[in-house]
């Protein structure tokens, strides 16, 4: 493996850069980078020398500006990526121009949805979506008195297990990763109530409802009591799981992989929700993740190459090493059929499969672009107000949702203005 490293981290240095070199920057490590690589290898060997991807691991350069071809990532880590927030162009498009099949229709429609544009055509290609859920630490849970298969089905439930983690000695009852797409977007979708509507001819971010407003106020209670311990609004709270600090999480489902062989003894069950609300919605949580994305600014043949490799990452068997490697969700129907002779348990492919293929049908999601950059990075920063002062729930929800909707209004304006 170091040997397949060299030569698709090192060449981009040591030798000489062929006319469709193309690359392709991430943060993987562990076994998702050793599967990327082979993969990537694969491929450069199936060019027979007519052009290469070579891996670009985005912690270690010294020029982040230099933006590459093709990069893995949430677009909400774009500062940490690239230093600023770059311009991307549209997968469609690029495969389209390049002569490769690319249809919402290939994907389930939920993975679609993650990705797509208000009409319904891919951003980007979603290789490393995940699904919110619960994650208990075993041994920590028993040191509390509690039974660690007794399954946590709502919030209320949850505040009593922390409570008992905490009156038993535990210093972290409970933490999370990715606060604003658990916390708000997906506390919102299982309460029925969107978080994008379109008001007239603009759209309109919605992330102060009632279920929000409330849900902020228990977790503020539950950080003073001691019992919920916020971790940054990107994915620092899976450090503290991992290490045993916290005996649960909410987050992703793909940090199945990593905490197995972390070898915490854990249960992964679905995200708590509310059951005295309206037509609660338990089971209507949003993929969401990193996508692989095309990078503006760069030459028709090296997007054709990059397009290639589009269509080498979506094929059955490339889906199947990948899912397995990393535990992210499986794109398609044809990676399901896949992994069916891999050893996961047939109940988790049916449950997968069933989630995924919900109708995306009337979607209230906030999708990539201006409105969801602005809503998580406003939302980040008036919950931590919430923590450290004694600014209410609802006033900073209700300030996000003014930020979000002034800072939107002017893109809004202008795209309305262009469809006239």
């Amino acid at each position: 493996m170091k040997a397949i490293l060299w030569t698709l981290l090192g060449c981009g240095a040591a030798c000489s850069v062929l006319a469709q070199d193309i690359s392709l920057r991430h943060d993987l490590d562990g076994r998702a980078l050793d599967t990327m690589a082979t993969l990537v290898l694969r491929f450069n060997d199936e060019l027979k020398g007519k052009g290469r991807v070579l891996l670009q691991d985005s912690r270690g350069l010294e020029n982040r500006t230099v933006l590459p071809h093709l990069a893995l990532l949430d677009p909400d880590d774009s500062m940490e990526f690239f230093g600023t927030r770059p311009r991307f162009r549209p997968l469609h498009e690029v495969m389209r121009e390049a002569g490769q099949k690319l249809d919402a229709a290939q994907f389930y429609p939920q993975v679609a949805d993650a990705v797509d544009d208000a009409a319904g055509r891919i951003l980007a290609l979603p290789m490393a979506l995940s699904l919110p859920v619960l994650f208990s630490n075993r041994t920590l849970l028993r040191k509390a008195g509690l039974d660690p298969e007794q399954p946590v089905k709502t919030w209320w439930e949850l505040q009593k297990v922390a409570g008992e983690i905490y009156e038993h000695g535990g210093k972290c009852p409970l933490t999370t990763s990715r606060f604003a797409w658990v916390h708000s977007e997906n506390v919102a979708m299982q309460a029925g109530e969107g978080i994008v509507a379109r008001v007239g001819k603009l759209d309109k971010v919605l992330a102060n409802s009632m279920v929000n407003v409330r849900h902020l106020a228990l977790l503020a209670s539950w950080q003073k009591s001691r019992y919920f311990h916020y971790s940054g609004p990107g994915r620092e709270g899976n450090r503290r799981f991992l290490g045993g600090e916290c005996a649960m999480l909410t987050g992703e489902s793909s940090l199945y992989a990593e905490a197995r062989r972390a070898g915490i003894d854990f249960v992964m069950a679905p995200l708590p929700h509310y059951d005295d609300v309206y037509a609660a919605r338990p089971a209507d949580v949003l993929p969401d993740g990193a996508g692989l994305w095309m990078l503006a600014g760069h030459r028709k043949d090296e997007y054709k190459l990059a397009a290639r490799f589009v269509t080498f990452m979506m094929r059955p068997e490339v889906q199947k090493e990948w899912v397995l490697a990393t535990s992210y969700l499986p794109m398609t129907p044809g990676a399901v059929t896949a992994l069916r002779a891999s050893g996961i348990p047939e109940p988790l492919l049916l449950a997968a499969q069933k989630r995924l293929s919900v109708s995306s049908k009337g979607s209230t999601r906030a999708r990539h672009g201006p409105i969801r950059d602005r809503l998580h990075e406003f939302l980040g920063e008036e919950v931590s107000l919430v923590w450290t002062t004694d600014r209410a729930a609802k006033e900073a929800l209700d300030n996000t949702v003014r930020r979000v909707n002034e800072a939107i209004a002017p893109a809004d304006k202008a795209a309305g203005a262009s469809r006239r």
